[in-house]
């Protein structure tokens, strides 16, 4: 164990770093290009002398990806984008590792802020983040911290939004690759990795059935798409709400019934928000829901729908199951919240599947890699991850699969260039 990570380090209990060495160890055997990208980062050493924070659910894949950019000579310090995804295991298994951690599972809000704040005193060059949390702060808060910032990586859509707004306004500090928008995040960790994680979270924590339930898809991107195929392959009756025009009609194509929330809200049984916005779901539709509706949030922050005011309603709030909180309305309805309306799959569940997350951190690791190399010249904007990082990615994806693809010839090459 790394003594300045032991003693810098804030966790819960480092006793627990057994059982998070083995969480690591079963994902890391199931993140094959992670692998790949770990084996050439031993090699190369692209940030050898460099800091590096990482703001992310703190879970075991989070987890290898920081074992992943130690191994690329950094320094690493990670902290934990939401104080009920962190696993107190993963965070005892880090510090053994020499990664200096400041997380805990659900710190009051005052206690998780200043670890997030502490994380960042390291004065990093490079940073992960999700949500924009850690650039969020640097910008507002404490901008002395960013003295020494290169450039980083964002994970989610509600992160590149709150950083192209400062790019917008000419505020950003330094430049951010928005990986949630690379191919390989939005097709397969937005589709396919919350739309399967979404529902381990609901039905772990609930014991309940999919199968013949309204349920009601609120958003229909990318995390949307995943969320409403998913719910459709359980045996749901799937309602989608959007504002969206192009998005709504793509729904209606895809075989969902599309309505206003306000509709949608009178049928569902359960709602899944998925937009990325705030008060999507409010007071004047949960006077309409049904007895024993249930609410849950796929998207980064813990207001999509409006908690204060489904308190205003209610004449009393209980803990009814693990992570499932009853809000008992004036009427005698009941309103279930899961997990405090945070992040259903990793609040109440382990988050996306590690062969989803092997691609998404792939991505993040290259991206880091990239925005390093090129920082200088990319200047203070929000870019993409290259297309060609994001097909090499891919390709490494297929190649652990034994999957072989064809090839264009010289001549096919020619052809498409030309216009003759």
């Amino acid at each position: 164990m790394s003594v300045d990570a032991k003693t810098k380090s804030i966790v819960r209990d480092l006793s627990l770093a057994p059982e998070g060495h083995l969480k690591i160890d079963w994902a890391s055997a199931h993140m094959p290009v992670l692998n790949k990208i770990r084996e050439q980062f031993e090699q190369e050493q692209p940030f050898k002398g460099l800091k590096v924070t990482i703001c992310l659910h703190l879970e075991a894949k989070t987890a290898y990806l920081a074992k992943v950019v130690q191994a690329g000579g950094a320094e690493v310090t990670i902290t934990g984008s939401n104080p009920l995804s962190t696993q107190d295991d993963i965070c005892a298994a880090l510090v053994e590792d020499g990664i200096t951690v400041f997380a805990k599972h659900n710190p009051d809000p005052e206690e998780y802020k200043s670890l997030i704040v502490k994380s960042l005193e390291s004065m990093p060059d490079l940073i992960i983040d999700d949500g924009s949390d850690l650039a969020s702060i640097l910008h507002s808060e404490r901008p002395e911290l960013a003295a020494n910032i290169r450039g980083g990586a964002e994970e989610t859509t509600t992160g590149i939004i709150r950083l192209k707004a400062m790019e917008k306004e000419g505020t950003l500090k330094f430049p951010m690759v928005a990986v949630n928008d690379a191919y390989c995040k939005h097709f397969f960790d937005n589709r396919y990795g919350t739309g399967q994680s979404a529902f381990d979270g609901f039905m772990r924590t609930t014991n309940l059935i999919v199968a013949g339930k309204s349920v009601v898809v609120v958003g229909y991107g990318w995390v949307g798409k995943g969320v409403a195929m998913r719910a459709k392959g359980l045996g749901a009756k799937v309602i989608v709400t959007e504002v969206d025009a192009i998005k709504a009609v793509e729904a209606h194509m895809d075989g969902f019934e599309v309505m206003p929330m306000m509709e949608a809200a009178k049928l569902g049984d359960l709602f899944v928000t998925v937009t990325g916005n705030k008060d999507v779901i409010r007071g004047k539709h949960y006077e309409v829901m049904k007895n024993g509706a249930i609410l849950c949030n796929a998207g980064h922050f813990d207001v999509e729908y409006n908690k204060p005011e489904l308190a205003a309603l209610s004449t009393g709030i209980r803990t009814v199951r693990r992570n499932i909180q009853e809000y008992k309305l004036k009427d005698g309805r009941s309103i279930y919240s899961l997990a405090e309306g945070r992040l259903v799959n990793l609040a109440a569940g382990d988050g996306h599947p590690a062969e989803i997350m092997d691609m998404t951190f792939a991505l993040q690791a290259v991206g880091l890699k990239y925005v390093n190399d090129h920082y200088k010249e990319i200047g203070r904007k929000v870019v993409n991850v290259p297309y060609e990082l994001d097909e090499q990615v891919a390709r490494t994806k297929l190649e652990s699969l034994g999957i072989g693809i064809d090839v264009l010839t010289e001549e096919q090459i020619a052809y498409l260039d030309s216009w003759k």
